[in-house]
């Protein structure tokens, strides 16, 4: 499957590793994302129904220098959970600045290998419970045949976090790699390529779009390697979300979560009742892509996928037993940034919007520490006053809202309890 643009990729990330990273940083900073988040997967993946005892199996396909693959390992060894992620990538020299981040964090529970992922049905690696694969698979020849790979060496039960481009929000990006193909063709040496682009960036007109398109500051601050990612890429498929679900399923997969939900929930852009009443006769996916479409900033689509019909059935919000837990900000600080009115602001890529909260939420929220199970925040809140008819009524809408936000989720069974 090589041809002149996939010799020319390879040739780019062995010039410009991309993200460009400095092991160095390591002790300064752990990079959080999505997706591959611990407790993102433990969530939306398993269900939070998979013992945390069990061994964690993941690859990351095409781990680049290593963003995703650190933030899981790190996470997996500060929890104390058994598992190993295992790193492919056809650059050697984007594997070398992984494995340098790595040494400098003293992971143990990860390793690297250079690999094609098209090569992963024959590779022996065996199945894995988790795969990441971001940001590789719309640079493939045939992206189908790749996706198709990874499902084969996906575990019974297991699942991706998968992303690809998305169209709408990158804007003004295509017509630029359009101009540079003219004035510096994918057959010229890598260097004399992103000194061209320079050079556009440096003149470019005031009237190209991408001068308005505000999602690419990472790339266009980020040296060499951003600059060659966004504009000279020889190969990048964009999917929007009719697309994107198509792709899944071709290859067998679903999506459980497009992330974050509430990105994919056209309701908070249309306030209009009579617009609500048509977005309420709408499936999930249209809503998808509504959202899309009225949004137009989505530049990447996220998926946490599983094979399809596996998608896993979430904790009731009122079960007892459940336990919620604060993704990344702690949920007492999610309180305090509420507004007046007990609103959430909420920012999507320059857009920004409120998401209303039940005014209860105020007070639940700063018993939500990830060890409280929902009867024992339950006792708590009506201790402090709350009766209970109130917390049943507010809770299961305030924890929807915000797990469709990537705030809360729920807790994965522990050890004692599996």
């Amino acid at each position: 499957m090589t041809d002149l643009a996939d010799t020319s990729l390879a040739a780019q990330y062995e010039a410009y590793p991309y993200p460009a990273r400095d092991p160095r940083d390591e002790h300064r900073r752990l990079l959080i994302g999505t997706p591959s988040h611990l407790r993102e997967i433990d969530h939306h993946v398993f269900g939070a129904a998979r013992p945390t005892s069990l061994e964690l199996r993941a690859l990351v396909a095409g781990c680049g220098t290593g963003d995703g693959a650190i933030m899981l390992a790190t996470q997996l060894a500060r929890a104390g959970r058994p598992g190993h992620v295992t790193c492919i990538d056809r650059s050697e020299a984007s594997l070398a600045i992984a494995r340098a981040r790595a040494e400098a964090r003293g992971l143990a529970n990860i390793s690297f290998r250079c690999l094609s992922l098209l090569d992963l049905p024959e590779s022996g690696l065996g199945a894995f419970d988790y795969i990441d694969c971001c940001g590789v698979l719309h640079h493939l020849p045939d992206p189908d045949t790749g996706l198709r790979a990874l499902t084969s060496v996906l575990a019974e039960g297991g699942g991706m976090g998968l992303m690809v481009y998305a169209p709408h929000g990158r804007t003004g990006v295509y017509m630029l790699q359009d101009a540079l193909r003219l004035l510096a063709p994918a057959d010229e040496p890598p260097a004399t390529r992103l000194d061209a682009a320079r050079r556009v960036m440096r003149n470019l007109p005031a009237t190209a779009w991408l001068r308005a398109n505000q999602n690419f500051s990472d790339h266009l601050t980020g040296g060499d390697a951003g600059l060659y990612d966004l504009l000279l890429n020889p190969r990048d498929v964009a999917y929007d979300v009719p697309g994107l679900l198509a792709f899944l399923d071709r290859a067998g997969l679903e999506a459980a979560a497009l992330m974050e939900p509430l990105r994919y929930d056209p309701a908070p852009l249309l306030p209009d009742p009579k617009l609500r009443a048509r977005i309420a006769g709408l499936g999930r996916d249209e809503r998808a892509a509504l959202a899309e479409a009225l949004a137009g900033n989505m530049n990447v689509h996220i998926a946490y996928a599983v094979r399809r019909g596996g998608r896993p059935a979430l904790p009731d919000p009122l079960d007892p037993d459940a336990t919620p837990v604060a993704r990344e900000m702690p949920a007492e600080e999610i309180a305090r940034r509420l507004t007046p009115d007990g609103s959430l602001p909420v920012a999507f890529n320059q857009l920004e919007i409120l998401l209303p909260l039940p005014r209860e939420m105020r007070a639940i929220l700063p018993l939500v520490d990830g060890t409280r199970t929902v009867a024992a925040i339950a006792e708590a809140a009506i201790a402090r006053g709350l009766t209970r008819a109130r917390f049943e009524a507010a809770w299961p809408e305030g924890f929807s809202r915000l797990e469709a936000a990537n705030r809360l989720l729920w807790k994965p069974i522990s050890p004692d309890a599996a």
